[in-house]
């Protein structure tokens, strides 16, 4: 079985629904499905898009193997043989748009659309989701705390923690994309090109007769790259000042100590104590490194004790992102392809945000002219927008409304498939980060700060907007 044998990395459903579909012989119709989100997660005012790469992979390996198919005939359903071979030859030959990784993106706006034969679309929705919403998660997380380091160096320590290998090595790249500047993941160093930083474990130092004999054996070994844990015994009578006596003979040989680590205890009145310890020595470009479940809410609070860490070892927090472990990203109709023309669908709901935005539609982010961002806004894929005097107004409550005349409009959706046919160049990871600082600099630090922040409006043409209404008054009883 190869890593990349994920045709079955799907929900039974979807394989019912697919026969479904084959045996009613319905299952060429053409539908346009779109993936989004409808909460900001962590209280957050904004997500951090990532995980189309991953997609990619995955469509480009798409395909069931044999194996596959004799686990399908020992399922209860007895699938017919005719439907097993139509899958032995399946292939996605339909249309993907997505938005770029990186991306700064908002509820309720399609960050995916796919229009394909329903009988592919069932297929693919249980694995998009599944990369989708876990990248996003983890890179919009990452962003939070980077927002609360914007100079610090922030490393991703989270591998022995987060839930199997693949979370740990996308987990990884999604933090790198928001701003982290290196992982501990040895695999993900090399399958991305991430820098990999480290230091050393609690069990060298107990393998050792002494502390300062562990520090020293270290330094040795890793000269100008040495970190040195410091609170295995007692950090402020033993760990930092044992480091400290290492750092001076290093120094006097012409190296230097790379900096020293935390990891238990106070951290903020540690690392006061270790800054005046390591100046007093002499060792003003030690730094002091940080780890120990920390995350944005940790870290904003040891700042404001003045904390003196300028580099964070950041693990379960980051990429478990614990305090919200999923970003509840859903993927639905939107339309029907029949006599040659789209047709809006939509789903209703008692809860009111569950109820989908239908159509064929496309999403502008619309830029005024001081740079900054105003709306994103939906419009049918046919719609032209003016060129200047663009009304925006709210969805829900219409009475409020603007109009912007000049501006810019950034089409968010991009072609990635074409008739089963990849057109999308994939950027390298560095500027796909480069790509997102030029995203966060579109809006106003409102819309970015950690907490309480400002609603960013996603609105809807009036055509959308019409049409929903129109479906909901036709199918509401």
């Amino acid at each position: 079985m190869s890593y990349e044998d994920l045709a079955l990395h799907t929900d039974k459903y979807q394989i019912n629904m697919m026969y479904a579909h084959w045996k009613n012989g319905t299952h060429n119709n053409i539908r346009v499905f779109e993936a989004f989100f409808r909460k900001n997660p962590f209280k957050s005012g904004y997500a951090v898009f990532a995980g189309l790469e991953r997609i990619i992979r995955y469509l480009e390996h798409l395909h069931f193997t044999e194996e596959d198919i004799d686990y399908l005939r020992t399922q209860e359903e007895h699938y017919e043989e005719p439907f097993l071979e139509e899958l032995k030859n399946f292939n996605f030959s339909g249309e993907l748009f997505s938005v770029k990784e990186g991306t700064v993106v908002f509820p309720n706006e399609p960050l995916i659309r796919i229009k394909c034969r329903v009988f592919e679309a069932h297929l693919l929705e249980t694995a998009l989701l599944n990369f989708m919403n876990y990248q996003t998660l983890i890179a919009t997380k990452a962003a939070r705390i980077r927002y609360v380091t914007p100079d610090d160096q922030l490393m991703e320590f989270g591998t022995r923690r987060a839930q199997e290998a693949d979370a740990a090595i996308w987990g990884a790249r999604a933090a790198y994309i928001a701003g982290f500047d290196a992982t501990s993941n040895m695999r993900a160093g090399k399958l991305f090109g991430i820098p990999t930083k480290g230091t050393h474990a609690h069990a060298w130092v107990q393998d050792h007769d002494s502390e300062e004999e562990a520090f020293e054996r270290f330094a040795e070994v890793l000269p100008n790259q040495s970190v040195l844990l410091v609170d295995t015994y007692n950090t402020l009578k033993s760990g930092i000042p044992n480091a400290i006596e290492v750092g001076l003979k290093m120094k006097a040989a012409g190296k230097s100590l790379k900096g020293i680590r935390l990891d238990s205890g106070d951290l903020a009145y540690l690392s006061i104590q270790a800054r005046k310890m390591l100046d007093k020595a002499g060792l003003t470009d030690v730094e002091i490194v940080a780890s120990n479940d920390l995350d944005d809410d940790v870290i904003s609070d040891l700042k404001a004790q003045g904390a003196t860490i300028t580099s964070w070892g950041i693990g379960t927090q980051l990429i478990t992102a614990s305090d919200q472990p999923a970003l509840g990203g859903v993927y639905k109709v939107v339309a029907k392809y029949e006599n040659g023309e789209f047709v809006p669908t939509i789903k209703i709901s008692s809860n009111v945000e569950k109820i989908t935005t239908p159509g064929y539609k496309k999403v502008y982010r619309i830029i005024n002219s001081k740079g900054k961002a105003e709306a994103d806004y939906i419009a049918m894929d046919d719609e032209i927008l003016p060129e200047k005097d663009l009304k925006l107004f709210d969805p829900v409550h219409t009475y409020k409304s603007k109009v912007v005349s000049s501006f810019t409009a950034e089409e968010l959706l991009q072609p990635v498939y074409i008739e089963g046919k990849l057109v999308y160049d994939l950027p390298n990871l560095e500027e796909i980060r480069r790509y997102h600082q030029e995203q966060l600099g579109l809006f106003w630090p409102q819309h970015l700060r950690r907490l309480n922040p400002q609603e960013y409006f996603v609105d809807l043409s009036v055509q959308v907007w019409k049409t929903k209404n129109d479906l909901l008054e036709k199918y509401s009883l």
